[in-house]
């Protein structure tokens, strides 16, 4: 599998820039295919933590649960998809800059597929993210620094 990754610098600090993009409900503000996420528990997100996301991929709406692996406050993340025929797994890291007043937010994606996974992968989820995460990036950037929290 290949991995997508993309970066943008963000003039917010890397505490701001991680509370916003942890924050789930934020999801469908900020990237294009997200129709609805939620924690599925209660408490801040840690290791095990566990995000049901409904995403839009072409005209179909995918529903997905992600579990939190990995989690370093205000520095990475790691989220595994854990059930569906595609299942994203996503990592962020978030380096400071200009002595933290700005951040480098990066993210990584690729996907398992099971089933009609295997076809919907390489052929409509892949070139779908090439082209959405920049945007996404693009406009969490806008949101970010137009003050969004």
């Amino acid at each position: 599998m290949s991995r997508i990754e993309k970066s943008i610098d963000i003039s917010r600090s890397p505490e701001e820039v991680f509370s916003y993009v942890m924050d789930p409900s934020h999801m469908p503000e900020w990237q294009e295919s997200a129709v609805a996420a939620r924690k599925l528990s209660d408490g801040p997100l840690a290791v095990g933590s566990r995000i049901h996301v409904k995403r839009r991929i072409g005209r179909r709406e995918m529903p997905m649960t992600m579990e939190v692996t990995e989690l370093v406050p205000s520095r990475s993340w790691h989220f595994h998809g854990l059930d569906g025929p595609v299942r994203g797994d996503v990592q962020g890291t978030i380096e400071p800059l200009d002595d933290g007043r700005r951040s480098r937010l990066t993210l990584s994606v690729d996907f398992e597929s099971h089933g009609i996974g295997k076809v919907l992968v390489p052929f409509m989820v892949k070139p779908h993210i090439r082209k959405e995460m920049p945007r996404n990036e693009e406009h969490l950037k806008e949101l970010m620094e137009s003050g969004a929290r």
